[in-house]
């Protein structure tokens, strides 16, 4: 039967958030409820907020998140109850022209739980990117969960299912970047260090870290960063050019 869980909704425009009681249904076909054990705050979970991705308000924010399955629907093969898994913003179908040629991240037909959540009274909730973790619990569609090795924290593993993802495919996936390239990354925070990251598994020579920062173009060196750039010190693209 339906669960009432807390979570954090985004009723309005630019309007504080509230914690509110929230309805998961029982999962539905290819579905499941993960019990959410960390979840990563985003600045995109702003953005829902400020109406800047649209206004389908109320929205239940929070996607990067890590958890355990609950529960599963009919048909669900993929994960079931008690996997340790990190949650997508959308399912894959695996059968349009970019899954079938191993490109899922250009998807065609990606596709979230086709049951809503909602608040107590009955309103229906739009789930942040698909996902809605800033709660105790979550629908999602069951190809939304990876499972991962359950001896990784929860609050680094969600990371990976938001802005390590975004980092490590941008520079791999969309920048393409390749063994010898030169990279240079500005903005040395998680999305930045994972593109440095990414970078450096694809075989980049050179990867420059801009950022104004000292602490953090540190930090940079260790995710794989060849050279750093203070921009407060030092005209970035003129030491970019000098390498």
């Amino acid at each position: 039967m339906p669960q009432e869980v807390q979570g954090i909704v985004a009723r309005a425009k630019g309007q504080p958030v509230t914690l509110e009681t929230i309805v998961v249904p029982d999962p539905g076909p290819g579905e499941a409820v993960v019990q959410v054990q960390a979840c990563g705050v985003c600045h995109t979970d702003l953005h829902y907020r400020e109406g800047g991705i649209n206004d389908e308000f109320p929205f239940l924010l929070g996607h990067e998140a890590a958890g355990v399955v609950e529960s599963v629907g009919d048909g669900v093969t993929n994960v079931s109850p008690g996997d340790y898994v990190i949650l997508n913003w959308r399912a894959v179908c695996g059968n349009c022209r970019s899954c079938l040629k191993g490109k899922p991240w250009y998807c065609f037909d990606t596709h979230n739980a086709d049951q809503k959540m909602t608040l107590a009274d009955g309103t229906e909730l739009s789930p942040a990117l698909g996902i809605g973790a800033f709660a105790e619990k979550t629908l999602v569609h069951s190809g939304q969960c990876t499972p991962v090795d359950s001896s990784a924290p929860a609050t680094a593993a969600g990371l990976l299912g938001c802005g390590v993802m975004a980092g490590l495919g941008a520079a791999m996936n969309t920048g393409g970047v390749g063994r010898g390239d030169s990279v240079a990354v500005f903005g040395c925070g998680g999305v930045g260090d994972a593109a440095i990251a990414g970078s450096h598994l694809a075989g980049a020579s050179t990867i420059v870290a801009v950022d104004i920062d000292d602490r953090k173009l540190e930090w940079a060196k260790q995710f794989g960063a060849t050279h750093t750039c203070n921009a407060n010190d030092t005209d970035a693209v003129e030491y970019i050019k000098s390498v």
